[in-house]
């Protein structure tokens, strides 16, 4: 490092702490107040809100159902605390959303105090600021997936590690946080699976051979470490194997291994998939992306001494944080089963090292970054007036124009804050420059992100649910009809019964075979038999039930949707007010009766 650049990277220490806890009370009130923002969004965000529901619901927290099946595709970690929730604040879209947020959070948290410990203060501050203001790792906090945690808590597994093996850290600072380790590995295999050990184990074997750091393997506290993960992590799957004998080969041979190695599950990807993510997710930082693995990559003894201690101890962190990164999108891009969120766990990682790179980089070096932060914002202004083309039969193009509007908010803060921190920058203001840019992308990002809700309200079945609430009554039969969206049963606060559809309930259909109806004949005899029937479908479906020759009042029809209730059955006065007030020309066809003659015949 030259002399220049060390006397530039102390020469700010960063904001002061009380601008700190300023900007760390506002950036929690901002997360976390947005999380009820949205409606509820299938697939991911229905199905992990139903899970932790019906574990309220049935008492049963060891063996994890969907709509009744048994669900064995996940461990139950985010399940458990979004139950928790359930039980403690009741059921709604925030609560099943608080887990995810709180662990994005409390990452961005982790992330700053880790850089202040392992660096100094001001890359901590950038750490944090970075962290917040990514785009995916912003938008990932704020939807139900269970990404978020095991990225969370693989992350915290990593930075304990760099803590426990720090060349100042104490023996029992050492022995402590490698503790830590081992039990933030195992919370991550109770989020999302053998991965939780694997990637962290083989990030540890590729660092060791690539710096030869033979010795870091006799502070790892095995023994003990293992003992801790065993007792954190495995008495949930001894339990649930003993209560399910199907558990251990569909959980471990197939969901672990036989997606990893094949394409079965039909989510492949050429090998650049991740490489779209990656830049769109890093950004507004996209411009430090590149300098800050390359800087980070570099050998220890070209980064002067702050890597080793008097005992001869040493730690590349910024080499480690590399490996994590680069091994982690290799191992999921040469995996024959691929979706967007897979990378999460990489971006803590590329905080930290831009965050080293942001102090340690030479005066006036940055401005070039903002100034491409302000080319992409002025582009995004630009771009997002068309969004209307993206407009199709479900959801109009002005609902996408509508969504535009408040993302060229986002574009604008993007362009304004680039070229302030511009100057600010080329002024040798540099910690006022990063926190503008990490303050208003975060505010951009978390408001445009939460108008997705433009959008989502034709996704998710919430108004659907809303619309026919007068014909629901307690215990009545409800159907799903040759689908199965993910949001009907939380929205409906009950699960229901499927018509001909799988899908990713097949191995709970084969577990509990009774549970769904097979075939549409077989549901028109059900239809026929029962009483106050509800049933849900596609419009495509409507003609094939007709063909049967089921009596049949339409309730509910949008181009999405279509919701029939059985004629000649008593629904209460409010559905018979209701129906008085549906469209003639959703019921003009055979089998279809009329709400209003039904409602007349009822009388």
């Amino acid at each position: 490092m030259s002399q220049s650049t060390q006397d530039f990277s102390n020469s700010d220490t960063g904001p002061g702490r009380g601008l700190t806890w300023l900007l760390f009370a506002a950036l929690v009130v901002l997360w976390l107040g947005t999380l009820g923002w949205r409606d509820l969004v299938p697939t991911d965000e229905g199905r992990y809100a139903e899970i932790p529901r019906e574990m309220v619901v049935t008492g049963d927290w060891v063996t994890p159902r969907l709509d009744g099946f048994k669900y064995f595709e996940k461990p139950p970690l985010q399940y458990w605390a979004t139950a928790v929730t359930y039980e403690v604040f009741g059921f709604g879209e925030w609560q099943a959303r608080l887990w995810t947020g709180l662990t994005g959070l409390l990452t961005v948290l982790f992330t700053g105090w880790a850089g202040t410990r392992l660096f100094n203060r001001r890359t901590g501050v950038f750490a944090a600021g970075v962290l917040a203001s990514m785009f995916y790792w912003n938008a990932m906090s704020h939807i139900n997936t269970l990404d978020m945690g095991t990225a969370a808590t693989m992350s915290a597994s990593l930075m304990a590690f760099l803590l426990a093996q720090r060349p100042g850290a104490s023996r029992a600072q050492t022995r402590w946080w490698m503790w830590a380790t081992w039990a933030f590995m195992a919370l991550a295999v109770l989020s999302k699976g053998l991965i939780g050990i694997l990637l962290p184990g083989a990030a540890l074997v590729l660092y060791t051979l690539i710096y030869r750091d033979w010795k870091l393997w006799t502070r790892l506290y095995i023994v003990s470490g293992l003992l801790i993960f065993l007792a954190i992590a495995a008495p949930w799957f001894v339990w649930v194997q003993a209560r399910n004998p199907e558990f251990f080969d569909y959980f471990f041979i197939y969901q672990q291994f036989t997606r990893f190695l094949t394409s079965e599950l039909k989510r492949p990807g050429p090998w650049w998939y991740f490489f779209p993510i990656l830049i769109l997710g890093v950004l507004p930082w996209l411009g430090s992306l590149v300098p800050a693995l390359w800087r980070g990559a570099a050998r220890p003894a070209q980064r002067g001494a702050a890597f080793g201690s008097a005992q001869g101890r040493t730690l590349h962190a910024q080499g480690m944080l590399v490996i994590w990164a680069v091994f982690i999108f290799v191992f999921f891009s040469i995996s024959k089963s691929k979706l967007p969120s897979y990378i999460l766990p990489i971006f803590p990682a590329i905080a930290l090292l831009i965050g080293d790179y942001l102090d340690r980089a030479r005066p006036r070096a940055l401005r070039w970054q903002f100034a491409l932060l302000a080319l992409l914002g002025l582009a995004a202004v630009i771009g997002f007036t068309q969004l209307h083309r993206l407009g199709n039969a479900t959801t109009p193009g002005a609902l996408y124009q509508q969504f535009g509007w408040w993302l060229e908010g986002t574009a604008a803060l993007a362009l304004i804050s680039g070229l302030v921190a511009w100057r600010w920058e080329a002024q040798d203001r540099r910690t006022a420059a990063v926190l503008l840019v990490s303050v208003a992308m975060t505010l951009g990002f978390s408001l445009g992100i939460q108008q997705f809700q433009i959008l989502g309200r034709t996704a998710s079945t919430k108004d659907v649910v809303h619309a026919i609430r007068p014909w629901i009554l307690q215990g009545q039969p409800f159907y799903a009809v040759g689908t199965y969206d993910q949001t009907l049963p939380f929205y409906l606060d009950r699960t229901v019964t499927l018509v001909e559809y799988q899908g990713e309930l097949h191995f709970g259909i084969t577990q509990q075979p009774g549970l769904w109806v097979p075939t549409y004949a077989d549901f028109a005899r059900r239809w026929n038999e029962d009483k106050q029937p509800l049933a849900l479908m596609s419009p495509s479906t409507l003609p094939a039930l007709q063909a049967l020759h089921m009596p049949m009042t339409v309730i509910y029809r949008t181009s999405r949707f279509v919701v029939i209730a059985k004629p000649g059955q008593d629904y209460g006065a409010a559905a018979q007010a209701a129906a008085a007030r549906l469209p003639a020309d959703w019921n003009a066809g055979p089998s279809l009766v009329s709400p209003q003659a039904d409602a007349g015949a009822q009388r």
